[in-house]
């Protein structure tokens, strides 16, 4: 069996450094983000941050078994030490590498402050100044998520001109891309099972889509997500309905486990067609991204397995000419570590956020400004991630029953 533990014996004194502790804690916003800390015998405390979710607090803290005393500063080492240690767990797929994200995104953060240099540095260099951001938006209380599944609210929140509202306000924050949900309750009728679309829920989707269009314009990007609800032919009809409002994309049209119906859809329409958040490591989304099954690559890196898993899927959808957009739906913590991320990738073209209705978002970090301006995050020149955690209102919003930093 490979053995990815410490093999190193010549080191300079300076970075012979140990991690002493690995600590988690769940804050409750519009998700459940899971943030971890690691601390060290250099007095160095790096900050990371895994998906969304229950299960990645316990397997964090095992990881303690085998990561305590090792050096921090080995981060690819200590990623594929993880998923070795934890095969036997499941641990080459799903939340094992959920939790080793979070976990990785620590390191980096460990690596920079010890090296004095930020996170985009050590993954190769800058290729931008700030990174762009795209608002996903709701229409007016059109959602609402509680423990993992989607109550909707009156069909009124529904209408065309809800969504053109709300597209309208985004827009007025300074934001040039948007993404609604596109799923809704009307999808399940006449049958709530079989994931086909009757002729009225894709003419009430093409209506949203326009109304939203006859509002922002075309200078403005558009982005529609499904959450992988459709079958394949539903899935055609809809694309090719929206085709002539040149959306940024449409996304997660059908579930994603079949990479040949990926492709069909993909191949059968001109609006763009982009999926990838919820594949683990970079051999489920490869075939993929090499049989051009999708337009955009959008993973997750506090799901794929962390920032330098998704420079992999990076270099190979560089490979095809292909942009990636990474999905975030993180506190600040996460978000910041994508901005790095979008930094150090030629291809990268935008950045999620998902927190618009959680106005103590940007109290969760220490800085005195919001890290979005003008729908901008500038890339940070301090070390390691550039951001730290208020202990305090993480502490204020930490999920009941959960441990805390404090």
């Amino acid at each position: 069996m490979k053995d990815f533990s410490n093999q190193i014996s010549n080191r300079n004194a300076d970075r012979d450094v140990e991690i002493t502790d690995i600590r988690t804690c769940v804050v409750d916003g519009n998700f459940e983000w899971n943030l971890i800390k690691i601390e060290t015998d250099a007095g160095v405390t790096g900050i990371g941050e895994s998906y969304r979710g229950g299960g990645v607090p316990e397997l964090v803290d095992y990881t303690k078994r085998f990561l305590i005393g090792e050096n921090p500063l080995d981060v690819q080492r200590l990623y594929r030490r993880i998923v070795q240690e934890m095969s036997g767990h499941g641990g080459t797929t799903g939340k094992v590498i959920t939790a080793a994200s979070g976990i990785e995104i620590a390191l980096w953060d460990i690596a920079g402050k010890v090296l004095e240099v930020p996170v985009y540095q050590l993954l190769g260099g800058k290729f931008r100044d700030e990174v762009r951001i795209y608002c996903d938006c709701h229409a007016g209380e059109a959602y609402a998520v509680e423990d993992g599944y989607t109550e909707y609210a009156d069909a009124d929140a529904y209408s065309p001109e809800a969504y053109a509202n709300e597209a309208q306000r985004v827009v007025d924050m300074g934001f040039t891309a948007l993404k609604f949900d596109l799923d809704l309750e009307m999808d399940n009728d006449p049958d709530p099972f079989n994931g086909r679309l009757s002729n009225g829920a894709i003419e009430h989707k093409r209506e949203i889509v326009e109304a939203v269009r006859e509002r922002i314009g075309y200078d403005v990007d558009l982005a529609f997500d499904c959450h992988w609800d459709y079958s394949v032919e539903s899935a055609k009809r809809l694309a090719h309905k929206l085709e002539e409002y040149d959306l940024m994309w449409l996304e997660d049209l059908i579930p994603p486990e079949n990479m040949d119906a990926q492709t069909e859809v993909t191949k059968a329409t001109k609006t763009p067609v982009a999926t990838g958040e919820n594949r683990f490591r970079v051999y489920e989304l490869s075939d993929l991204i090499y049989d051009h099954g999708v337009d955009i690559v959008t993973p997750d890196p506090t799901t794929v397995g962390g920032l330098g898993e998704t420079m992999r899927i990076a270099d190979r959808a560089e490979e095809n000419y292909m942009p990636m957009s990474p999905h975030n739906v993180c506190s600040p913590i996460g978000t910041m570590a994508c901005v790095h991320l979008g930094a150090a990738i030629p291809n990268f073209d935008l950045l999620e956020y998902h927190a618009l209705e959680v106005d103590w978002w940007d109290d969760l970090h220490t800085r005195d400004e919001p890290l979005i301006q003008d729908g901008y995050i500038e890339v940070p020149e301090a070390p390691g991630l550039g951001i730290e955690l208020d202990d305090a209102v993480a502490e204020e919003h930490r999920l009941d029953g959960t441990d805390g930093f404090e």
